[in-house]
């Protein structure tokens, strides 16, 4: 096989050691590496030493992100590579052998890197990440606060649709203070649920132990940290997208896509498209296409593949949001696959074509058009003429049709 790069390193990158294999006209050489700072400073000298323009490795957990950082500084093309990509023939297996292998793949040109954005966007994506889990914590810290409700027969979840509303908050600390008459905690209701005080008042019957009024001001408490701490994180993301104010204004024109999942799919795909051939690469980089299995010419069903994770569920979640709204196309899309796939397949197929479209606003710099909730019926309008006509007829119906003058 031709040689493309010259001089390369292979590293088997693992959480305390690291084996390089540097490949020379001259031979190849290898050796091992800790993995503290200066050790890896020390591997980085050695590549240099050996004047190696590129150096591929593993995407192994997070083990790879400190050697990328250090190499990113330096003349030297890092290339992190999908592990299933470049597997090894089953045999005999070493540390040795696969830096010596991953060397021998990038030295001929066989490696494809791994989508890896700059230091700016990796820093944000960091952020958001967290943000996210943050979120999805205090989410679950409400979900137990309300698991302890119930374990004392208190229903204010069937009267009430937000338990830590102002009203629902103010009669839980009434609660932890010792207040156990439901017309008492019924009257801090506000607003609205000023309507349902009767029904309050059945369902705020209920016995609540020392324990587990212990426990509610425990989460009630918990949850105020988190909700300051997501307020902090608001205000860093916010300030940090400040250079993609417009970018952000042309994803929310898309139903289903809030600010906050504007933010994430920005800091996970970047704004530049150039690095993408089409959206279909893309919505492939996100695990949002269907895998392919096809044997003796027959197709058989595929899961989708492995992709951006945390980009796939926000794309899930934007798309159940857009099959809530009235009106729109993408809601159509989502009604005509989940009566046919099911719920589940529709919101997958949705998410693609969302990211499709985040892809097509953000290259030719457009707001989203609205193509209506009846645009598959106008795309295919003489079969759903005939279909209506067949179901029609077989109900005994007889059907003469006259065009409508506008």
């Amino acid at each position: 096989m031709e040689v493309l790069i010259e001089r390369c390193c292979g590293l088997d990158v693992h959480k305390k050691s690291i084996t390089a294999c540097i490949i020379t006209p001259k031979g190849k050489e290898i050796r091992s590496f800790e993995t503290l700072t200066r050790r890896l400073v020390d591997l980085v000298d050695w590549i240099k030493s050996e004047r190696c323009s590129h150096v591929a490795m593993e995407s192994t957990g997070d083990y790879w992100k400190p050697i990328d950082n250090l190499l990113e500084l330096e003349d030297v093309k890092p290339v992190v590579v999908n592990a299933q990509h470049i597997k090894a023939v089953p045999g005999r297996k070493t540390d040795v052998k696969d830096a010596e292998w991953i060397a021998k793949l990038l030295r001929h040109g066989l490696v494809q890197g791994s989508y890896i954005p700059g230091r700016e966007q990796r820093e944000l994506r960091e952020i958001i990440r967290y943000r996210r889990s943050i979120i999805e914590e205090r989410s679950r810290e409400v979900n137990r606060l309300q698991k302890v409700l119930e374990g004392g027969n208190i229903k204010l979840s069937s009267v009430a649709s937000n338990v830590l509303g102002v009203s629902g908050r103010s009669m839980l600390e009434a609660m932890i203070q010792g207040e156990t008459d439901p017309s008492t905690l019924a009257n801090f209701a506000q607003k609205k649920l000023k309507a349902k005080k009767e029904q309050l008042k059945l369902a705020l019957e209920g016995s609540l132990g020392p324990h587990q009024l212990l426990m509610l001001e425990k989460q009630l408490s918990h949850i105020d940290q988190l909700n300051e701490l997501i307020t902090e994180l608001d205000e860093e993301v916010e300030r940090r997208m400040s250079p993609f104010a417009e970018d952000l204004k042309l994803l929310d024109t898309i139903p289903g896509v809030g600010k906050r999942t504007a933010e994430q799919i920005l800091a996970e795909i970047g704004t530049d498209m150039t690095r993408f051939p089409s959206a279909g690469h893309l919505c492939s980089w996100a695990g949002m296409t269907p895998g392919h299995d096809e044997s003796a010419g027959k197709k058989r069903s595929a899961r989708t593949r492995k992709g951006n994770k945390k980009l796939r569920s926000a794309l899930v979640e934007s798309a159940r949001a857009a099959g809530r709204k009235k009106n729109t196309y993408l809601s159509a899309q989502y009604h005509r696959i989940a009566g046919r796939r099911g719920k589940n397949r529709a919101a997958v197929a949705v998410g693609h074509s969302i990211l499709a479209i985040v892809y097509v606003l953000l290259t030719r710099r457009q707001a989203y058009k609205e193509l209506g909730f009846d645009y598959f019926d106008q795309r295919n309008h003489e079969m759903v003429m005939n279909r209506s006509i067949k179901r029609l007829e077989s109900l005994g119906y007889q059907v003469n049709l006259s065009e409508q003058l506008a």
